[in-house]
């Protein structure tokens, strides 16, 4: 996502997150959950690869999300709207102001007035230094691509920043990137980048840890005699012998068929496997003399 720098000209346009999430001031955290994961879905770029207002919508919808579903970030914006990263700043002005005996009272037209008495009229750092805001950022991937090491660039205060996500990353994992949130004040040293990881569901494989759980479903003749299936994994079709006598619910296990463990080259999990048998829908005569057969044999 394109995070916005906190600059030393405060003539920044407002930008309503809540119209950007198609949501109501008074919306709801869940709400605005909701809201995020319909547009981010909507727009993802991998949707729309060619389509560049898709990717600026989705830089947005990401950096809404991002100030609205914090609590404290969400307050301040609806207290400050444009310099809602400054508020922690003018804060502690106004109660220095007010403890050296300057009880004036002050609005939201003072607040250029502090950024004068912060920075100076020509820009010159006049108080003491600032740590900047950290930024937050969202990735979504796909449960295939968590499982390789790929890179991906990030537009940051105006610079690309290409960033290595390993793979095994976790769903809800969060990455810091060391001062490459907003800048300090007054020479302060920058906030850092805190990365949120969302791994999509995928229908055919479910991830738990490292471990991967699938089903395979087989037909009554190998589940009673036995046999050679293919198995789908994440990385390729498996061999796998299904022993005579399978029941309904067999679980088996492939070692080392699972998920990549997180930073460690070469660990995999496993991969769980569980039977599902297919009965036959219609049989000929033949075969069900046969089947009558067997059951008499029973």
């Amino acid at each position: 996502m394109e995070c916005n720098s906190l600059k030393t000209q405060v003539q920044m346009d407002f930008i309503d997150y809540y119209k950007i999430l198609e949501i109501e001031k008074t919306a709801a955290e869940a709400d605005i959950k909701k809201a995020y994961r319909k547009l981010a879905r909507k727009y993802h770029p991998d949707l729309n690869p060619n389509d560049k207002t898709a990717h600026k919508k989705f830089q947005e919808i990401n950096e809404a999300n991002e100030v609205l579903s914090d609590p404290d970030k969400r307050k301040k914006y609806d207290k400050y709207g444009k310099d809602w990263q400054h508020a922690e700043q003018f804060e502690q002005n106004r109660n220095t102001q007010q403890n050296n005996g300057n009880q004036g009272s002050y609005n939201e037209s003072d607040f250029s007035d502090f950024f004068e008495s912060l920075f100076g009229r020509t820009g010159q750092s006049r108080q003491a230094k600032y740590r900047g805001e950290d930024y937050q950022a969202e990735i979504t991937v796909s449960l295939l691509e968590a499982m390789e090491t790929r890179q991906q660039v990030l537009t940051v205060n105006g610079k690309n920043i290409r960033i290595t996500i390993p793979a095994g990353i976790e769903n809800g994992q969060v990455i810091k990137l060391k001062e490459y949130g907003a800048p300090g004040v007054n020479g302060g040293p920058a906030g850092d980048l805190y990365i949120t990881f969302h791994i999509l569901d995928n229908k055919e494989f479910k991830r738990l840890g490292n471990d991967i759980y699938t089903k395979a479903t087989i037909d009554l003749y190998t589940a009673v005699l036995g046999g050679e299936i293919n198995i789908e994994t994440l990385k390729g079709k498996v061999k796998v012998q299904v022993a005579p006598g399978t029941q309904f619910g067999t679980k088996i296990r492939l070692k080392g068929k699972g998920f990549p463990v997180y930073k460690k080259e070469g660990q995999y999990g496993d991969l769980y496997i569980t039977y599902e048998i297919k009965l036959p829908s219609s049989l000929t005569e033949e075969q069900r003399k046969l089947f009558t057969e067997l059951s008499n044999l029973k």
